[in-house]
């Protein structure tokens, strides 16, 4: 069953540092800790700017913290080609085409038309779903509620954050990867 819940904050470029968010992503990736399996979860994050929620990190601007900084598709890939299977991935991308290009041109990358059509959140989807252990989580932000796809698995929470004003709504959604593959 899913849960629904509503709160309120003012709006920040930084999606984890407001209150009902960060409690929101401190729940789910305590969960992880407190599995009985579980006493370093893998926390992958492929777009962190300066979150320490990750365990691995990664944001394509170098002036960050992350762990590295590369396109995220091509940071997934090199996860999937490693083998790694996470616990939580935190998908935090830009939500709409300007800020991609804000995004790729801070970094100094140029923005193509492919980086700014809905491929771009596809293809990064199609990547996190199988680095993703069964039972694990994916939290997403933007604005809608689609999460990583309805046949990834079950929606355990969505969180609708409001900004009042004329600011879109932030929606947070936690999914559990079925046990069963993904296909």
């Amino acid at each position: 069953m899913t849960t629904y819940n509503r709160a309120f904050s003012m709006p920040n470029s930084q999606t984890f540092s407001m209150k009902p968010i960060k409690e929101f992503v401190e729940h789910w990736i305590g969960l992880a800790y407190s599995a009985e399996d579980r006493n370093n979860p893998i926390v992958v994050d492929p777009f962190a700017r300066d979150s320490k929620y990750g365990t691995i990190t990664n944001d394509i601007n170098t002036i960050t913290d992350a762990h590295y900084h590369m396109k995220a598709d091509d940071f997934l890939d090199m996860l999937l080609d490693d083998g790694v299977q996470a616990d939580v991935v935190l998908y935090d991308p830009p939500y709409s085409p300007r800020q991609i290009s804000e995004c790729y041109s801070a970094s100094g990358i140029k923005t193509t038309q492919q980086d700014t059509q809905s491929s771009f959140y596809t293809k990064i989807k199609d990547r996190i779903r199988p680095l993703v252990k069964p039972d694990g989580i994916v939290l997403s932000f933007g604005w809608n509620s689609m999460g990583v796809g309805k046949k990834f698995g079950n929606y355990e929470e969505i969180l609708l954050v409001t900004h009042g004003g004329a600011h879109n709504d932030t929606i947070c959604v936690a999914q559990r990867k079925d046990t069963n593959e993904y296909v």
